[in-house]
């Protein structure tokens, strides 16, 4: 996100002489994307940041991926998907393919392991609870209905001061605000839907000292790619990874809720990419929030049927009554699949049904593929075998 920051201590020029009271150098680390040709931070460490101990395997929970084949519509209720409390490693796949994995964990109270994912940028939807997310830039808090947007490598760990459900988009690519919502230099524009001011992030250090592994190291999970596919790594370091005492630049973790987010609305239906919050490589992520629906005399307020030709659609429904589905099975902890290939849109009598409506009271978050997505292995614990069928009233042959 190209948006300067500057917390803790930081010497006036970069990649200069940088020392503690006690006359000792901090060991400075350049974060940037796409080599030196994208958004950076510079951090000042007390620590080597390189000083690993030890190297072992991390094995990762179930990665595998079925393909949505014979193709059809899915619904999927995730809260009857039983997960472990942990908010990294217990989380479990629900959708995925090779540009974008979709997840989601029910937490307990304990801290997760310190976990960097080196694949790609996360954004954890925060359905409900509230917490921290401690990292080495600072701490960042989230309560329900945040986007935690936590950048590629960053060291974190996530404490929750409650059971919070979370659902991780992990990207193997950036997440950035699109690129219609930006001034060629970077700023939010006008008509955009958020501004720099709805942005949360760490706003002084969290420095842990040094010597706070007790003299074992400090173990940090890292998940990362191989030939092979998605794999996980266990590093050991010699000295804590907090231990940053000041930072700048325009790369670190925020928070935006969705409060924050201002509906487009218009006087017939609009799309969904009026909805867009971020986009990565071959996805987008859009959210449906409470709003003033079409003012046309004869419009229809529910979406028109649409074949995305180039998308998967991915809908989990999050509050309220989502007006297109009602009849469907469909409720609050719900995901939708409408893959590519396949005509998709409301239930009949969600039609007639919305005539006159001046306001939708519904909160959903969409990601939309631009590639096939597969069904992970906690996909396939919460299906609802009928859903495929809900538009016909029929029953399917052999079913």
């Amino acid at each position: 996100m190209a948006h300067y920051r500057r917390v803790g201590e930081v010497p006036p020029k970069r990649h200069t002489q940088f020392r503690d009271g006690a006359g000792r150098l901090y060991y400075e680390e350049l974060m940037g994307e796409e080599g030196f040709s994208s958004d950076s931070s510079l951090l000042y460490h007390r620590g080597v940041p390189s000083a690993i101990v030890a190297s072992e395997v991390w094995e990762l929970p179930d990665q595998s991926r079925t393909p949505n084949h014979p193709l059809k519509p899915r619904h999927l209720r995730l809260h009857d998907l039983e997960t472990g409390t942990d908010p990294v490693t217990d989380r479990r796949l629900v959708l995925g393919n090779n540009d974008v994995r979709i997840g989601y964990v029910v937490t307990g109270t304990e801290a997760s392991p310190y976990y960097r994912n080196a694949i790609g940028d996360e954004c954890v939807f925060v359905e409900s609870g509230t917490g921290v997310v401690e990292t080495v830039f600072g701490v960042v808090g989230y309560r329900a209905g945040d986007y935690v947007v936590i950048p590629r490598a960053t060291t974190h760990r996530w404490v929750p001061a409650e059971p919070s459900r979370l659902y991780p988009i992990e990207a193997n690519s950036h997440i950035a605000p699109p690129k219609r919502y930006l001034s060629r230099y970077g700023q939010l524009l006008e008509h955009a839907p958020y501004c720099e001011r709805d942005l949360y992030g760490p706003e002084q250090p969290f420095t842990v000292s040094p010597e706070s592994g007790g003299g074992e190291g400090v173990e940090v999970l890292v998940k990362h790619r191989t030939s092979a596919g998605v794999v996980g790594t266990r590093m050991t370091y010699a000295t804590h990874p907090f231990d940053v005492v000041g930072w700048d630049g325009c790369l670190y973790p925020y928070t935006l809720n969705l409060e924050d987010y201002m509906p487009i609305t218009g006087k017939i239906h609009q799309p969904p990419p009026v909805h867009q919050v971020f986009e990565g490589w071959n996805f987008v992520i859009c959210n449906f929030l409470p709003r003033k629906v079409d003012y046309h005399p004869l419009a229809i307020p529910v979406p028109y049927y649409h074949s995305n030709v180039d998308s998967d659609e991915v809908m989990f429904y999050v509050a309220g009554d989502y007006e297109a589905r009602k009849g469907s099975g469909i409720g609050l902890g719900s995901i939708s699949l409408h893959p590519g290939g396949y005509a998709h849109g409301p239930q009949p009598s969600a039609i007639e049904a919305s005539l006159g409506a001046e306001y939708f009271e519904e909160t959903a978050v969409m990601v939309d593929t631009f590639a096939p997505l597969d069904l992970g292995e906690g996909a396939l614990a919460v299906e609802d075998d009928a859903y495929a069928w809900t538009w016909s009233r029929s029953t399917p042959a052999g079913g």
